[in-house]
């Protein structure tokens, strides 16, 4: 097997793995925890995030470009290796500092205290280092385990709202154990190496480069909680929290895409295979949106039995939400291939910076805006446009170097299908009592509406095609 496919099943396991846990987690932590108190660990977990953010600045990316490009020849590996991740001691030194520092000085939340073991996990985090060397299978077996372990113990552990204490711990706990799991396969990649100041240093620029974008993400997915939880309410927090994990299993996919093909690109920018980069990034667009385009539409089409059965009655607002908030990871969808297979890889990165700075100044406008009106809906409309945003101006920036329009055309039959699904399934009740068997009813009608309209649409194509290849063969 391909071992950029075989790479993409170890991480699309993993995902999987992420969208299951969550899918069994969720409802029992809403009817055990209640959404005031999801709420409140959701603005201390946000505040939180960034602080881990600081600590890593732009090393998902960068570290992982840099690790790509050199990956064959050891000693530039090791050396690389050991001036970013000093780089990364300095700065996870500095901020768990101050984070201590915010939790005595500006907060007296439990929670805050609690998180800090999350925060100090940034530290370890060396994921970039085996992603860019391709080692996903390490990663994800990682992540498996922790992810296992970790739900076992939410279900032992937290059984009523005083327990959200031991909820955020076994969060926390699971993103250190996680990062030092993988420490010990680090010596057989490596070999230490001294490295001087300066070479340190000149990682900052390019690194700080690909944080402004990571920080204008993080105002349209995590400051909206921070802004919901300050402008609104905890409960309504906790609705919009919720209702974004379930947007999240699309995009578990689709960043499993992504998180797969960011060093291949780079190794292939590395080794001069530019010419196949059309066609490889056009293969990647109609994968993402086939799977953005079913999901998105199929959850919004069953979201009114979902909810009810999934979270409980008393979360009857996120119907709404996710009608709102799905149609974001369409978009999300497309503009996720051009940043990780083509922005990054090819170092364009102020195309990438200005399309992210764009979406965060959208959604902190209408965040402002809408939130103390609408409230969480407020929150979500300004992630849908935010999203927008990034994908229209990354395309058109883009435009001169790949096939947008073509990409754009072959991604039609996707929406349109998923459209044309939405529509159906919406208006299927069976009134059966058995609101799994509804829903399940409900997910295999659209399944089969969705690919049947795929497969009639491609057969189309294709007669289409041959019929204009002889009409044309004739005419000479």
């Amino acid at each position: 097997m391909d071992n950029s496919k075989r790479n993409f099943l170890y991480t699309s396991l993993y995902q999987i793995l992420t969208i299951l846990i969550p899918l069994i987690t969720t409802p029992y932590l809403s009817r055990v925890l209640g959404a005031e108190q999801l709420g409140r660990f959701s603005f201390s977990y946000s505040i939180a995030y960034y602080f881990m953010m600081f600590i890593k600045l732009g090393l998902d990316n960068y570290g992982n470009r840099s690790i790509a490009y050199v990956r064959d020849d050891k000693i530039k590996l090791s050396k690389i290796f050991c001036e970013i991740y000093l780089f990364q001691f300095v700065c996870a030194c500095l901020f768990i500092c101050l984070y201590f520092y915010y939790c005595i000085l500006f907060t007296n939340n439990i929670l805050n205290y609690i998180l800090f073991i999350y925060v100090l996990s940034g530290l370890f985090d060396i994921t970039w280092f085996f992603y860019g060397l391709e080692k996903f299978k390490l990663t994800v077996s990682r992540n498996i385990i922790v992810k296992i372990i970790s739900t076992i113990a939410i279900f032992v552990l937290v059984k009523n709202k005083t327990n959200i204490y031991e909820y955020t711990l076994i969060v926390s706990i699971s993103s250190l154990v996680s990062q030092l799991m993988v420490w010990p396969f680090l010596k057989s990649q490596i070999i230490i190496t001294r490295v001087s100041f300066k070479s340190i240093v000149k990682h900052v620029k390019p690194n700080v480069i690909l944080f402004i974008p990571v920080i204008a993400v993080s105002l349209y997915n995590i400051m909206d909680k921070i802004m919901l939880g300050s402008l609104s309410t905890k409960i309504q927090l906790g609705y919009y929290d919720s209702s974004e994990k379930v947007l999240q299993i699309p995009i578990a996919l689709i960043t499993a895409l992504g998180t797969v093909m960011m060093p291949r690109m780079a190794s292939m920018r590395a080794t001069a295979q530019k010419k196949q980069i059309n066609s490889v990034v056009g293969k990647s667009i109609e994968f993402a949106m086939f799977l953005s385009c079913g999901m998105a539409f199929g959850l919004m089409g069953v979201a009114k039995t979902f909810v009810p059965w999934y979270y409980g009655n008393s979360f009857e607002d996120c119907i709404m939400l996710f009608k709102v908030l799905l149609p974001s990871c369409i978009f999300l969808a497309f503009a996720n291939v051009i940043r990780t297979q083509f922005l990054i890889p090819y170092e364009k990165d102020k195309i990438y910076i200005f399309g992210v700075i764009s979406g965060a100044l959208v959604n902190l406008f209408f965040n402002f805006l809408l939130i103390p009106k609408f409230q969480a809906i407020g929150a979500s409309i300004g992630t849908l446009l935010a999203e927008i945003t990034v994908c229209f101006v990354q395309a058109g920036l883009v435009k001169n170097e790949l096939n947008i329009m073509i990409f754009c055309k072959k991604t039609i039959k996707y929406i349109i299908s998923g459209i044309i699904m939405f529509t159906i399934i919406v208006h299927i009740d069976f009134n059966i009592f058995n609101t799994f068997l509804n829903l399940t009813l409900q997910v295999i009608i659209g399944c089969i509406i969705y690919l049947g309209l795929i497969l009639l649409w491609v057969l189309i194509s294709r007669r289409l095609l041959t019929s204009s290849k002889t009409l044309t063969s004739q005419n000479e």
